[in-house]
């Protein structure tokens, strides 16, 4: 007899054979018997009901009916057939209908022998129908491993053609308990399952597929989530643990004469207290002999870019070279114009270095990093090419971390035989479970308070019938000498969706705005990056009232006489983007405000959107709305998924257990660092079996 276990091929297992296996590991990714075995459902149904046919009810919930075929007959149809069964029991009649493979099915079925049936109905003539029941003879359903609770396993299109429906694959999963017996090797520690009174693996395991009851379920899925999150943060901790003890980092033993003359002479206005925290906490990482991995987030305008200078300043006094990475030109440029001003009068050499950086300039670029006559490189992706090498890179700065994959963060470690310390500055707040997933290996810091001054920016929503007084308030507000922004979703009508085009846009408001009392500038993504500069300068220097503009100016834009922005079809745009852009007004002393246009169609989900933002100004708020809408792989972006790619647990609904699973991780990590004590071996053996087969450890920054 031979002996599976659970890395056994899933072809191997009884009722499965070759083209079902090829099927289950293209659709389903299931490989081994273990595959399957953690291939949870995603609902369950209760099946402890049985309706009678006279107590259907017109709706598509699902039910079960025990009776008898009386009557069987093909139906030609404009397209091949269908199968039609009469279907009686004590109370009345109704029909069972299938589409597909009425040939087979027909030879399977037998009249006047008592049936279970399960599935939806539809209601059309007065008679009931159930299109392609689940069926199942009466003997043989009491002879099955039954429970009250029936698990749904999700599907594809493609197997449910193949005819592997649910019950086959509840069957299979039935296959596989009776193979290997239920002794699945437990995974956690006796303390840790005695501190949360956890039901064991085999029993979590058991109940998952086979729920006795509806108390028992939720032990199982409480016990499998919390497993889940506690070997992925086990991971991202030991990730972190090692990397402090193991990988050097240039140490910054001083603060000298560089960041002392700047903060005393040249810094505009005082540090707040969160921007004080902050620089504490990058200081202490930088002078521990350790390479600093550093997560900063700051809402929009929290006065990030002051803490990056004054921790470049700090490498450039220890005699290093500092490097500042943003995701666009625009930006790139934005941030080499206000460091260069905010350094004037310093000994400081500084370069920006862009896709549009003309060869000749490039080369003295390229020569003065590696003699170290160049203290501060500002740039774009350019940053990171083979051929930019610097002479002893010790802090490595990347603005907008959505930007950026994880690919070419790792570039910028390769830049030296020490890696330089990180930042990684976001002003788009990543929620803390995900921050906790995501980035969990990394160090987080906030600032979590707005520069003195500051006034709050008013946000109000719109419909387009309101337009001509938006336009009055507009012409008042250019009255008192301010410029606003009027931003579009597209460049190009698609004809899908019929909201406004850009060029629209400007073509009405150059006729209520017009010359010579009105400048207007358009800025969009299709123009040659000479003209988009020529235009942002005119706005810039005050030519200009009206900025009219796609998503271009979405990251880092600084005009601190701009006051107002108006989002046209605001509902097509997302959370973070609509957040982003409000932060391009609210820059200077002046009240600013931001209105948010749309239509009277609006789904439930865009109403949330804009309500959030009328309500609250909060980044960290607005990201927690923004993961419950959208969740967590759509806000990390495709590189960061691979993290969340979770199978039972959810970082939204579960995020009291990654808490208490990540505090368990760090407790344990904490006494017992390398998992040496006996009392932490089975812990050991699952991690070192998960390490061996999880792919996502490497990519995470």
């Amino acid at each position: 007899m031979p002996v599976y276990n659970l890395n056994t091929s899933i072809s191997y297992l009884k009722g499965v054979g070759p083209s079902r296996a090829d099927l289950l590991r293209s659709e389903l990714g299931i490989h081994t018997f273990g595959d399957l075995l953690n291939f949870f459902p995603n609902r369950y149904i209760d099946r402890t009901q049985f309706l009678k046919i006279n107590q259907l009810q017109q709706n598509t919930s699902e039910v079960q009916i025990i009776g008898k075929i009386t009557s069987i007959k093909t139906v030609q149809q404009k397209r091949g057939s269908r199968l039609v069964a009469t279907f009686a029991d004590e109370t009345g009649t109704m029909e069972l209908v299938w589409f597909r493979g009425a040939k087979w099915i027909k030879e399977t079925l037998k009249i006047n022998i008592p049936y279970v049936i399960f599935g939806k109905t539809t209601y059309f003539n007065r008679l009931f129908s159930m299109p392609h029941p689940e069926m199942e003879l009466v003997s043989t359903y009491k002879n099955k491993l039954r429970t009250a609770m029936q698990p749904v396993y999700p599907s594809t299109e493609k197997l449910t053609n193949k005819g592997v429906s649910n019950k086959i694959v509840s069957g299979m999963i039935q296959n596989l308990f009776e193979e290997i017996r239920s002794n699945f090797s437990e995974t956690l520690s006796p303390s840790i399952i005695e501190k949360l009174k956890l039901i064991s693996k085999n029993d979590a395991l058991f109940n998952i597929h086979f729920p006795k009851s509806q108390e028992l379920l939720s032990k199982a899925q409480y016990r499998l989530k919390f497993e889940e999150f506690f070997f992925i943060q086990l991971q991202l901790i030991r990730k972190k643990i090692v990397r402090k003890a193991k990988i050097k980092g240039f140490n910054f033993e001083k603060v000298g004469a560089n960041f002392n003359d700047f903060y005393k002479n040249k810094l505009p206005f005082d540090l707040t207290n969160a921007q004080k925290k902050v620089l504490k906490e990058i200081r202490k990482d930088v002078g521990s002999n350790a390479q600093m991995n550093r997560l900063l987030q700051g809402d929009v305008g929290s006065g990030k870019t002051i803490v990056a200078l004054l921790t470049m300043l700090i490498a450039i006094d220890n005699g290093f070279q500092a490097a500042l990475m943003a995701p666009t030109e625009i930006l790139a440029t934005q941030h080499y114009n206000s460091i260069v001003a905010l350094l004037k009068g310093l000994n400081i050499s500084i370069k920006l270095l862009t896709g549009s950086v003309k060869t000749k300039e490039r080369r003295i670029i390229h020569a003065e990093l590696e003699s170290g006559k160049l203290d501060i490189l500002i740039g774009t992706h350019a940053l990171i090419e083979d051929k930019v090498q610097f002479k002893n890179l010790g802090i490595a700065i990347i603005d907008e971390q959505h930007r950026f994959g994880v690919a070419q963060r790792s570039k910028l470690w390769e830049k030296n035989e020490l890696p330089p310390h990180i930042l990684v500055m976001t002003a788009t707040p990543i929620p803390r479970t995900l921050a906790m997933s995501v980035y969990g290996d990394l160090d987080i810091s906030v600032i979590d308070e707005l520069p003195p001054g500051r006034k709050e920016v008013k946000t109000a929503h719109r419909y387009d019938s309101n337009r001509l007084s938006v336009f009055k308030f507009l012409k008042e507000e250019i009255e008192k000498g301010r410029q606003v922004y009027v931003v579009y979703p597209l460049i190009n009508e698609s004809e899908a969706m019929d909201y406004k085009d850009l060029m629209d846009g400007f073509e009405s408001i150059s006729r209520e705005f017009q010359k010579p009392d009105y400048q207007i500038s358009i800025v969009h993504g299709k123009m040659k990056p000479a003209d988009k500069e020529y235009e942002m300068q005119r706005f810039i220097k005050g030519e200009t009232q009206i900025m009219v503009a796609t998503t271009v100016i979405e990251v880092g834009v600084n005009i601190p006489n701009a006051s107002v922005m108006v989002i046209e079809s605001a509902e097509r745009f997302g959370l973070s983007q609509l957040h982003q852009l409000r932060g391009r007004v609210g820059r200077g002393a002046e009240q600013s405000f931001c209105i948010l246009m749309t239509s009277f169609k609006l789904s439930s989900d865009a109403k949330v959107r804009l309500q959030t933002m009328v309500n609250t100004s909060d980044g960290f708020k607005i990201a927690e709305v923004d993961l419950k809408l959208r969740g967590p792989g759509n806000l990390m972006g495709t590189q960061q998924s691979g993290v969340l790619n979770l199978k039972i647990a959810d970082i939204v609904r579960d995020s009291q257990i990654l808490k208490t699973a990540r505090n368990f991780a760090i407790d344990l990590l904490t006494q017992d660092a390398t998992l040496r004590a006996s009392e932490n071996n089975l812990i050991k053996l699952a991690y070192q079996e998960i390490s061996k087969n999880s792919t996502i450890w490497s990519n995470i920054s």
